[in-house]
């Protein structure tokens, strides 16, 4: 019979190069509830703000189980390894779906060790051919409120300019925790690296969680005690690896700014003519300096020669309140750090385009490009 897989061409191209060929689409479902237990649990911790054990669990209780069946299934089928996982939270009946799918990858020599990788079979040619060896897909999680407590307090401090500590708290630990976590579980597999983490932060049961999800790997060439971070892409890695460097740590910090309310009250008067807001100006440019500056303080504690890949967030949290995130990679060079290949194959940089596209109506067939011509 035929084979369906979720891999693209390009994907399939680079699996080859690597001595693997496409197999079938696997997936892994489990649908949960949190039960009156939890949930009353998850309430009480709610009102103090801070992680939120009891919503933390069950969501990672829930991805742990569907990602399990989505493995087992591709053991069922002889793979050698699951490339281009993704995980997805999907309401139902009003509980929560955890969903995991991937696409199976065979091994024309036969051997090795099974495993699962995130991001897609273009990333993972990238990391194989820059001397990292696969090993699992990981995750780490953390659910968090801001608290009546916390929020009362920086309700209160929202009056004066400045940064809101509290805020700035909860949104910097809440991350590092899931940072932690997902080492942790790259560690437990014995990995020394996590390639290419991909953050999202979600609403759940009134709550936010944030996962952290990537590839646990390990190479030669690094500490096999330790266990480096990394958010750059595959194409990324491989470049910085091509020049001798290593990636170190991911790093993060976040600003909670508040513009006061004498600010706001000049802001607002300011808006009703043309030309610049100083108030608002001077404003995100202070948050964003006293974010990128912690970013460079813990750069400089561990010995990183660079951060590279430094993405910035700002997005308004409130009236008046801001929130800016900076996020990057730590690097330095490295013995040990090459690729196999001089070249990247185009394969392994031109993303094949969706040709199944979501539209407010409904599902669409057509690409934006088809559109523009019609």
């Amino acid at each position: 019979m035929a084979k369906v897989t979720g891999l693209s061409g390009n994907e399939i191209y680079c699996m080859a190069l690597k001595g693997y060929s496409a197999g079938e689409l696997v997936v892994g479902n489990s649908v949960n509830s949190m039960g009156f237990l939890g949930s009353l649990g998850a309430g009480l911790n709610n009102i103090l703000g801070g992680e939120i054990p009891q919503v933390t669990q069950a969501i990672q209780d829930g991805r742990m189980h569907a990602f399990a069946r989505m493995a087992k299934e591709a053991q069922n089928h002889g793979a050698s390894g699951v490339a281009g996982v993704s995980g997805d939270l999907r309401a139902f009946s009003g509980n929560t779906e955890f969903l995991f799918v991937g696409s199976c990858i065979f091994s024309k020599t036969g051997g090795g060790e099974f495993f699962t990788t995130a991001g897609n079979a273009q990333e993972l040619w990238c990391h194989m051919d820059a001397g990292y060896r696969p090993i699992q897909h990981v995750f780490g999680n953390i659910a968090y409120s801001m608290g009546i407590g916390g929020g009362f307090i920086g309700a209160l401090k929202q009056l004066g300019r400045g940064e809101i500590s509290e805020y700035s708290d909860v949104f910097n630990k809440t991350r590092h925790k899931a940072l932690d976590r997902i080492t942790a579980a790259a560690k437990a597999d014995g990995a020394n690296a996590v390639l290419g983490i991909r953050t999202t932060i979600l609403p759940w049961m009134g709550t936010h969680e944030m996962v952290m999800t990537g590839t646990a790997a390990h190479h030669p060439g690094l500490d096999s005690g330790h266990v480096v971070t990394s958010d750059l892409t595959g194409e990324e890695l491989w470049s910085m690896a091509s020049l001798g460097y290593a990636p170190m740590k991911l790093l993060m910090s976040t600003s909670i700014y508040s513009l006061g309310l004498v600010g706001g009250i000049f802001s607002a008067l300011k808006s009703f003519a043309k030309g610049e807001i100083s108030e608002l100006t001077s404003l995100v440019h202070d948050a964003r300096e006293h974010a990128l500056d912690r970013l460079k303080a813990e750069a400089d504690s561990i010995g990183a020669e660079e951060v590279v890949g430094v993405k910035t967030y700002i997005i308004e949290i409130g009236q008046g309140l801001i929130e800016f995130m900076a996020i990057g990679t730590a690097v330095r060079k490295a013995s040990g750090m090459a690729t196999a290949t001089q070249m990247m194959p185009a394969q392994a940089i031109v993303h094949d385009k969706d040709t199944w596209m979501d539209s407010d109506m409904g599902m669409s067939l057509m690409r934006p490009a088809d559109s523009q011509g019609a």
